[in-house]
């Protein structure tokens, strides 16, 4: 059969970007994303103020053309803040998401691997770790460590470990019992080699969505520890840490607390809709329905 018949009996499979957007939650989330990308990045070119410059305005002053998203307690501009706080907030969430997928994957994995007294251990000690509401475990982990943006990232990230070791322990278990790893076993393949070429490109897919989804959650809670006052410091221009410092003027000058929280909820939100999708696609059981 031609190439040209063979095209014509199996329709060609639509691309990942074209599943991606085919929804449009997921395109108005990617949508988002990549806004909130950018203003991270040209941040310095595209805030009209220095973030930390006091007296740029009239104190609490409202929005005007001058000074879109008004003025904070020092006469701060709020929309330049906004936008340097998309790097912060952002660099946050990446960080704790990125510590709580390595350590967790390679925890589920060696203890799945491991099997026997390894594993019972290792389950239990999971459990024991998710016990803890993910939030109050920061916490806890923030009053050992002590307060600031960098103990407050480490604090989200290591509470988020057991989440991911135990899902990665529940599929490296399945994997190990497949034919293609006994195979690999049979032919003399190291510990190694099994892990890296056989348990690890099977597991991608599953931590790829869970780390897309968790993405959310991480910029959410490391927020919540700056609101709280566990996080970032002023006058770090974070989302969380700007919203604890309008709080107290709500009554009088919402837009302190309005736009930071506004850059918050779209952030978490548009992340949550790529990860939705992101799961349809490359999750086998739910493939179909994407």
């Amino acid at each position: 059969m031609s190439a040209a018949m063979s095209d014509a009996v199996l329709p060609r499979q639509p691309s990942f970007i074209t599943r991606l957007l085919g929804a449009p939650g997921a395109v108005i989330g990617t949508v988002v994303i990549v806004v909130v990308l950018g203003l991270a990045a040209f941040a310095p070119y595209l805030a009209p103020y220095d973030w930390n410059a006091t007296s740029q305005c009239r104190r609490l002053a409202p929005l005007s053309a001058e000074h879109w998203f008004g003025c904070d307690l020092f006469g701060r501009d709020i929309f330049s803040r906004v936008i340097y706080g998309a790097r912060f907030s952002l660099a946050m969430g990446l960080t704790t998401v990125a510590i709580s997928l390595v350590f967790g994957a390679l925890l589920g994995i060696v203890i799945a691997y491991g099997g026997g007294r390894i594993d019972r251990i290792g389950a239990r000690v999971i459990d024991a770790m998710l016990c803890f509401p993910p939030i109050i475990l920061a916490i806890l982990i923030v009053a050992v460590l002590g307060v600031g943006l960098v103990n407050a990232a480490l604090a989200v990230g290591i509470s988020g470990i057991p989440r991911f070791a135990r899902i990665t322990r529940a599929a490296t278990l399945t994997l190990v019992a497949r034919d293609f790893v006994e195979a690999a076993r049979a032919v003399g393949a190291t510990h190694t080699r099994i892990v890296l070429r056989h348990l690890l490109p099977n597991l991608a897919p599953i931590l790829i969505v869970i780390a897309t989804l968790d993405l959310g959650s991480a910029v959410l809670f490391t927020a919540t520890l700056s609101f709280l006052g566990l996080g970032a410091q002023p006058p770090t221009p974070e989302w969380g840490a700007m919203l604890n410092a309008g709080r107290e003027y709500v009554r009088y000058a919402p837009w302190t607390m309005i736009f930071p929280g506004l850059a918050l909820f779209l952030t978490v939100m548009a992340v949550n809709l790529v990860g939705d999708r992101l799961s349809l696609i490359l999750d086998p059981r739910q493939r179909d329905r994407s």
